[in-house]
């Protein structure tokens, strides 16, 4: 069913949620290696029997991609180049330009600061980047395109998505956190570490604490982190901060590997 989806002048957000899962055989949020290979193939062969030429953007994925068996795409990637029902994957990246963006927003709608962005916040989140990209929309098509974004991204299908689920929205390029991921330590280690650098005790970090912690950090996992990147993971943890206050919730969303 996926491959006829591929034949269409334009796909529903569910259809693209389906060919997603058809190419992603393993689950682990990329198309790689053969998986890649037989989307391009398949691709081709589709559009070819549907009497349809690939548009420019598929013929530039393509030259790509086409003999790069290391190659790997996100969502972000694919969306780009399908013609997705109102793109509605993209309106994420039209608001949302860097991770500071992103984890400002997420700071906005996880409205009671769960530490999740449930239905309801993900539906208003969604509801407002159709009004600002000027795109109609019903009721109906709201609540499909806010079930089709969780479950493309509820990896562990709780019904709600955490800060990393939601973070595949960007391009790997800017998601710093696909990093911190290889870096997330216990609660216990956790909550000691924040004690550590939060020096004055007052219960939160301020720009300077957290620089020396990124510090230590990328000293530690050099393999992993880039100290040349501090300002910018600096910057995008900052945003999730109270006023410039980053308490022990918010970097726990980052560095702690245990949910709280």
């Amino acid at each position: 069913m996926a491959n006829a989806y591929l034949q269409g002048v334009e796909i529903s957000a569910t259809q693209f949620l389906d060919i997603w899962r058809h190419y992603d055989n393993d689950g682990n949020g990329y198309i790689e290696g053969k998986e890649l290979q037989n989307f391009i193939k398949e691709l081709q062969e589709a559009r070819r029997e549907a009497g349809l030429e690939l548009t420019e953007a598929m013929k530039a994925f393509v030259e790509t991609y086409g003999q790069n068996t290391d190659a790997k795409i996100g969502m972000v990637e694919l969306v780009q180049i399908l013609p997705t029902d109102e793109n509605f994957l993209l309106f994420f990246r039209q608001q949302l330009k860097s991770c500071a963006e992103f984890m400002q927003a997420w700071r906005r709608y996880d409205a009671d600061h769960s530490g999740y962005i449930e239905a309801d916040e993900l539906k208003s989140f969604l509801r407002d980047l159709l009004q600002k990209a000027k795109k109609s929309y019903d009721d109906k098509k709201l609540e499909e395109y806010t079930q089709t974004t969780l479950k493309m991204f509820d990896s562990n299908n709780d019904g709600k998505l955490c800060l990393a689920e939601m973070a595949r929205l960007l391009p790997d390029q800017e998601n710093f956190l696909l990093k911190f991921q290889n870096v997330k330590m216990p609660a216990k280690e956790f909550n000691t570490i924040f004690e550590l650098y939060d020096q004055d005790g007052n219960g939160y970090m301020d720009e300077n604490e957290l620089d020396a912690l990124l510090k230590d950090l990328c000293e530690k996992n050099q393999k992993v982190l880039d100290i040349n990147n501090i300002a910018t993971y600096k910057n995008a943890i900052m945003a999730l901060s109270d006023g410039g206050k980053l308490y022990r919730t918010e970097l726990a969303l980052v560095l702690c590997a245990d949910e709280n």
